[in-house]
């Protein structure tokens, strides 16, 4: 062979020979993402459902045991999780893919050793686990997320959000050097469709008896960014959930489920939202995960951390037009850190090729094509 075509060969090759865990990003059909995240939503519970275990007073604080049992309880598995998260079993599993069922050996680990919130969602949204975050302290991120790097660039500027239940997310997302909107915890929320809604929206809020100083009601949170979305178009939409992990250290496992049906009914008025917007509908990705596992006995279920058996194992699910429609995935071992990658990826952005310790995008998810 001609010794000038070997060496055009070898030009072309090196970066796959620099790194051979890369993926090649290629753009298809995804013009706009949302992640949305379910604080500490065990995967247990999203597999399987509700526990019995913990479907007492003793165990699991529930107050109506027989009300618990009739909303959420049936002998079958698969009837159990679908009274719990009725769309996502029925609409995102059927038509995206999902990861995280430890009993079918499909494993996805948190690997900041940390297994709490901050160093979570700093691993979900930079790519990595950054050792220093040893705390849930309001402490601008020094790290960049992908929303951050994504809002640089023009086809993004503007066009990136976050809404967290968690007041910690402004300095999680490091809102002032990055620019990205966020609204969080307790703040009024900003943009509505209707003034007078906003106004009604931020009165109650500031009426109600507040449960968790740092952590606002869930529904504020999903209603801020629904709105948002149908005034401002985000290309990037970011939704954190958080009374799941609340109620769950609160010891009340019948507030946890509630909690978790009413995540479901969030993503499903979101997904519904996106398909009735030209903007969105066919062109949109949902991303869905958690920042953190728990225990999995009667007491260990209430906490996580590095000190409670499974809090490294946490879910992900992906809907839209790049999946295939392959359900559940099993026997197969990915990271959490996947996760920040595979966004970018998925609308043909490299966020993994900026630092070598963000891992790569989750390379069966994107692709195909519907």
């Amino acid at each position: 062979m001609n010794k000038s075509v070997v060496q055009a060969i070898v030009v072309c090759l090196l970066p796959f020979m620099a790194n051979p865990d890369s993926v090649a990003v290629e753009h298809g059909t995804t013009e706009n993402v949302v992640l949305i995240t379910i604080d500490g939503l065990r995967w247990q519970d999203l597999f399987t459902g509700a526990d019995e275990r913990l479907i007492n007073r003793e165990n699991g604080g529930v107050r109506e045991v027989d009300a618990i049992r009739e909303r959420f309880w049936a002998t079958s598995t698969l009837e159990r999780r679908a009274r719990l998260m009725p769309f996502f079993w029925e609409v995102v599993a059927k038509n995206g893919q999902v990861f995280g069922d430890v009993n079918a050996n499909s494993v996805v680990r948190v690997t900041n050793g940390r297994y709490f919130s901050y160093p979570g969602y700093n691993e979900i949204l930079c790519g990595f686990g950054d050792e220093t975050i040893d705390s849930n302290a309001k402490r601008p991120n020094r790290n960049v997320t992908v929303l951050e790097w994504l809002n640089e660039k023009a086809d993004y500027e503007g066009r990136v959000a976050a809404f967290g239940s968690w007041d910690v997310f402004p300095y999680i997302l490091n809102q002032e050097r990055s620019g990205v909107y966020v609204n969080a915890g307790w703040q009024d929320l900003e943009i509505f469709a209707s003034e007078g809604e906003k106004q009604q929206w931020n009165l109650l809020a500031n009426s109600l008896p507040r449960y968790w100083s740092g952590v606002r009601y869930d529904a504020f949170t999903f209603r801020g960014a629904l709105e948002y979305l149908q005034v401002k178009r985000p290309r990037v939409l970011y939704v954190a959930l958080g009374e799941t992990d609340d109620w769950a250290h609160d010891g009340r496992y019948d507030q946890y489920l509630d909690a978790a049906y009413r995540s479901d009914q969030y993503i499903q008025q979101l997904w519904e939202a996106c398909q009735r917007l030209d903007e969105y509908r066919g062109k949109t990705t949902f991303i869905i995960t958690t920042d953190h596992g728990r225990g999995d006995d009667r007491d260990g279920w209430k906490s996580h951390g590095a000190a409670i058996p499974g809090s490294e194992y946490i879910w992900i699910a992906v809907i839209g037009p790049d999946t295939g429609s392959l359900g559940e995935q099993p026997n197969i071992n990915v990271t959490q850190s996947q996760i920040a990658a595979t966004m970018a990826a998925l609308l043909g952005e490299d966020f993994a090729a900026t630092d070598t310790r963000i891992a790569q995008p989750l390379s069966g998810v994107f692709g195909a094509s519907k």
